[in-house]
């Protein structure tokens, strides 16, 4: 019988939403999801390890994959390349192993758009006054910066259309349930099962 395919999983959000911290809870809790390692032309740092913080490319190397299409999205930041390999994901579906994308809401829509069959999840916070509260608590903006990525995050909640689901992120633990329920809700999907169980009919057909 056909193995059944992993799920792409994208979590996105405003900036100071929560993201990174949610994604490590839900991997502590749900070992069976992989994170995606991203690529990058940045240098090492001390302990990271290629393959596992990421992979690391020369500057020509990333370019070679813009060009033939092998990342499923990038951005170049302070002088560097930081993308998402799509042999990775690929390979990780296929293996029917369940991989989460963290990444921003601009890099979510060039997903959605490879990978239309992949489950977007916009994480919300409680309110845009909470969500202040959570980058001036960084202690590391100026209000000027603040102030853009507030409005950026506006923006951002206007494309709350694109996902397929929201979750609020009001207790990091709450918000990692919810997400466990939709990722269970979609492997029972009509749609992801239907091939399966017409394979299994025709084997019980020909017995």
């Amino acid at each position: 019988m056909k193995k059944e395919k992993g799920l792409l999983i994208v979590l996105s959000g405003p900036a100071g939403v929560g993201k990174g911290t949610v994604c490590g809870a839900l991997r502590k809790q749900d070992t069976d999801i992989q994170y995606s390692v991203s690529a990058t032309t940045r240098k090492p740092r001390e302990g990271e390890k290629h393959g596992v913080n990421y992979f690391f490319k020369t500057r020509d190397e990333f370019e070679a994959m813009i060009a033939t299409n092998g990342l499923l999205e990038w951005a170049e930041y302070v002088g560097n390349y930081y993308g998402t390999p799509m042999d990775y994901v690929q390979e990780t579906m296929e293996a029917g192993r369940d991989i989460i994308l963290e990444i921003e809401v601009q890099g979510a829509q060039k997903v959605r758009k490879a990978f239309p069959d992949g489950v977007f999840i916009f994480l919300a916070p409680p309110s845009l006054q909470e969500l202040r509260e959570r980058i001036v608590g960084r202690g590391t903006e100026t209000e000027d910066v603040i102030n853009e990525r507030m409005t950026v995050a506006r923006e951002e909640i206007e494309l709350m259309k694109m996902y397929d689901y929201v979750v609020e992120n009001d207790q990091v633990e709450h918000a990692v349930e919810r997400i466990k329920s939709i990722v269970t809700a979609e492997h029972c999907k009509r749609e992801r099962l239907i091939e399966k169980y017409k394979e299994l009919a025709e084997v019980e057909k020909e017995c």
